[in-house]
C-alpha cells in the first residue's frame, strides 16, 4: 500500500538499531527522506548507509545526545537545512536503568526524566513551527507497554513513560487545528538488545543462540505465538504517519501480539 510518504521529511531518534531503526526502515521504504540520530557517530553513519542502499533513500546521520539541551534544535535544524522542512517527528530513546524505587536517588530520577520526558518536550518545541508549516505534521512517541501495565523492576520507566502518553494526548488536542496528529506507540516483547540482555546468561548456560532463546521463551506469552520484530513497530508507525491515518489522533497503541490484557 502506498502511504503517500514519498518526499516527506522525517526525523527519527535512537535509530542506529532496534525499534528506531525498524521505524526508519519502514519510512524509507515508503519514500520518506530521513534524518536519523544516535549518540554513536560510527553506528548511526553505518545505519544511514545501509538504509540508503536498501531503499534508495536520502538519509542523513547525526550524532546527538537527546538528553542535552541543544540536541533538539540541532537535529531539527539539520533536517530543515538539508531538506527544507520537517513533516514527521519520531521521539524514541533508550530505556532507563532497571531497579526498584529504593535503588534510585535524585540524580537517577533527573537523568531518567531528561531521557524520557524532557527530551520529548524539547523535540516537540523545536519541531513545532515546521510541523505547523507542513500542514499535515505527525508526532509519534515511542514509549512502552508499561504505560498501561507497569512492569516489575522498572519504576523509572513506569513513572515517566506514562507522562509521555499524557503529554501526547494533550498535544493531540492542542495541535489538531494545525492538522498535526500525535500518537504514542507501546512496544512489548519486541526483539531488541535491551530484551536480549535478560537472556544472555541463560542462553550461554544452555549453549544456544540468544535470539533463538528469546523467541522460544517469549512466544509462549504471546497469543499470536511469536515475538515482535522492529519491523512490526515500523509498519505501524508508517501507517500512522500516512495520509490514510489523517483522521486518527491521540491514540495510545500497543504493539504486543495480543499479550496485554487491558481492554483499552
Amino acid at each position: 500500500m502506498d502511504y503517500q510518504l514519498r518526499g516527506r521529511v522525517a526525523l527519527v531518534n535512537a535509530a542506529s538499531r532496534g525499534i528506531g531503526r525498524g521505524i526508519a526502515e519502514a519510512l524509507a521504504a515508503q519514500g520518506a527522506r530521513l534524518v536519523i540520530s544516535s549518540r554513536d557517530q560510527a553506528a548511526i553513519t553505518q545505519t544511514a548507509r545501509e538504509i540508503s542502499l536498501a531503499h534508495q533513500a536520502e538519509v542523513v546521520a547525526v550524532a546527538a545526545d537527546v538528553t542535552t539541551a541543544g540536541a533538539a534544535e540541532h537535529l531539527v535544524s539539520t533536517a530543515v537545512q538539508r531538506f527544507g522542512g520537517l513533516d514527521i517527528l519520531v521521539n524514541n530513546s533508550g530505556g532507563p536503568p532497571i531497579g526498584k524505587f529504593t535503588d534510585f536517588d535524585d540524580a537517577a530520577w533527573q537523568q531518567a526524566f531528561d531521557l524520557l520526558l524532557l527530551n520529548v518536550v524539547r523535540m516537540v518545541r523545536a519541531a513545532l513551527p515546521h510541523l505547523q508549516a507542513s500542514g499535515s505534521g505527525r508526532i509519534i512517541n515511542v514509549a512502552s507497554s508499561s504505560v498501561k501495565e507497569p512492569l516489575p523492576g522498572l519504576v523509572l520507566s513506569n513513572s515517566l513513560r506514562a507522562g509521555v502518553a499524557g503529554l501526547a494526548k494533550t498535544l493531540a488536542d492542542e495541535l489538531a487545528a494545525d492538522q498535526i496528529t500525535v500518537h504514542t506507540v507501546l512496544p512489548s516483547r519486541i526483539l531488541t538488545d535491551r530484551l536480549r540482555g535478560w537472556f544472555i546468561e541463560p542462553a550461554r548456560t544452555a549453549g544456544i543462540d540468544v535470539d533463538d532463546l528469546v523467541r522460544a521463551e517469549l512466544a509462549k506469552q504471546v497469543p499470536l505465538g511469536r515475538i515482535g520484530e522492529p519491523a512490526d513497530m515500523g509498519n505501524l508507525v508508517a501507517f500512522l504517519c500516512s495520509a490514510a491515518a489523517s483522521y486518527l489522533t491521540g491514540l495510545t497503541v500497543a504493539v504486543d501480539g495480543g499479550s496485554m490484557r487491558a481492554i483499552f
